[in-house]
């Protein structure tokens, strides 16, 4: 053999090696039981074994990772798709809405509801996000304690259902949604953990339960939809109203100029109402919790929030100055993010920090573990709201926190649902101070969404 017949044939590169495995695993199960028995924990430790890791869930097989600049990569990438055992399971109930397609369908749905979140009509939804945090604020009474979650739930989805679907009249459909997804939820996530699927055919108890709610949301929303195109038929629109998001879903037209079918109109206002009620309900309950444990984050907030509107009912004019506030939001969001897990799936055979990920795998990762990583994050478990101050944050808190996600797939809300936590948040603490309880509990519970186990304060009318 000479030297140039070595040149003339170099040697291939090596193939890319598939992640190393996670430690812990168990036969048949993986590590299902471990992300069953304490998810949050099970994802944290994770961070130690690589930036990309292999864990098993009961038959599957996924990869986890583990790092900020990975899942941004992960996110901005188009080898990957919105996918996996969280969107498969949440395919349940949100179908093919915007956040669940992919391709050409989500870029004609999202084309379809971004008018609704532009600035000047988010001012415009300012009022109606005012009139609400007040009516909220008047149904509390002082000395009485009381579940956050259930009342957080009713303000964001009524808020959600007057501006973004023009709809009034919602109180006795705002309970059907909160009961109903409620169990809808708790049942989704055992399905998202263990994909059994025979196991959740048999007549049990909690599969009637959670067919029996899914049944009574897909009503609810039948029946939304109904009232809506009874109303446009009546004429009975009002003009100035004829742009909002519901009358824009049933105007909307598919890549064909064809309308778009009964199906997907639906899925989107699922989607809505899910989004709008679920995930700002959460981080709502979550911050007023934070501020039950931390009395002096509260004087603080409560402070700034008399110095700017002296006195009057917090406006949404009054946002840009509330800088504590948006601080103190962004903190809740990321040492208690309502969205603690999301999946990916790889579109082809690609690669993601020099391993192989084969066409088809499931990607996993946490949003909660990430945010509370002390390699970004000093003091990563301190409630600190001043560490988003200018001069405090770095780029490595900014990577690892990206509340509502990034790229293609960024939240299109985003605006919206920071100025309504914030007029809610504000018109709350400027009337009442709240309390913890003994008989409350902070444990984080897992389901799709993060929640306190038992989130109880009492209500102090202020001086």
């Amino acid at each position: 053999m000479t030297i140039e017949s070595i040149l003339s044939h170099p040697a291939r590169a090596p193939e890319p090696e598939l992640p190393p495995p996670a430690p812990g695993g168990a036969p048949l199960l993986g590590h299902a039981w471990s992300l069953l028995r304490d998810p949050l924990a099970f994802l944290s430790s994770l961070r130690d074994g690589g930036e990309v890791v292999r864990i098993g869930l009961g038959p599957k097989e996924a990869f986890a990772v583990n790092s900020p600049e990975l899942v941004e990569k992960l996110l901005r990438s188009p080898d990957f798709l919105v996918g996996g055992a969280l969107w498969d399971t949440l395919g349940v109930l949100l179908g093919q809405g915007v956040a669940t397609s992919n391709g050409p369908r989500h870029r004609r749905q999202r084309r379809a509801v971004q008018p609704a979140f532009r600035a000047d009509r988010i001012a415009a939804y300012g009022a109606v996000m005012t009139e609400e945090a007040q009516l909220a604020a008047d149904r509390l009474r002082p000395g009485r304690t009381f579940d956050p979650a259930g009342e957080m739930f009713r303000v964001a989805t009524r808020i959600t259902a007057r501006t973004l679907l023009h709809m009034e009249a919602l109180d006795e459909r705002s309970e059907r949604l909160c009961t109903a997804l409620g169990t809808v939820f708790s049942g989704l996530y055992r399905r998202m953990i263990l994909s059994v699927g025979p196991l959740y055919r048999l007549p049990l108890p909690a599969n009637r339960r959670f067919e029996r709610a899914l049944a009574d949301l897909h009503r609810l929303v039948d029946e939304i939809i109904d009232d809506r195109r009874a109303q446009r038929a009546a004429g009975g629109t009002a003009e100035d109203n004829a742009d909002d998001l519901l009358t824009a879903l049933l105007q909307a037209r598919d890549e064909n100029g064809e309308p778009v079918d009964e199906q997907e109109v639906h899925d989107q206002v699922i989607g809505l109402l899910v989004a709008g009620g679920e995930n700002v309900a959460k981080t709502l309950t979550w911050t007023l919790q934070l501020l039950a444990e931390h009395p002096e984050h509260e004087r603080r907030l409560h402070e700034e929030v008399e110095s700017v509107t002296g006195g009057a009912p917090v406006a949404f004019d009054d946002l840009k100055e509330l800088a504590y506030m948006r601080n103190l939001i962004t903190e809740s969001m990321r040492i208690r993010p309502a969205v603690w897990i999301f999946t990916r799936v790889a579109a082809v055979d690609t690669t993601l920090g020099g391993y192989r990920i084969p066409a088809g795998t499931d990607i996993v990762y946490s949003p909660y573990a990430m945010q509370r990583d002390p390699r970004s994050f000093q003091e990563a478990l301190v409630f600190d709201p001043d560490r988003w101050l200018p001069e405090r944050a770095t780029d490595a808190a900014h990577k690892a926190h990206q509340p509502f996600s990034t790229g293609n797939r960024k939240c299109p809300g985003d605006h919206f649902s920071m100025a309504e936590l914030a007029l809610i948040l504000g018109t709350l603490v400027a009337r009442w101070r709240f309390v913890q309880v003994p008989e409350s509990d902070h444990t984080p519970q897992l389901g799709i969404t993060l929640q306190p186990r038992l989130p109880l304060l009492r209500v102090e009318a202020r001086t």
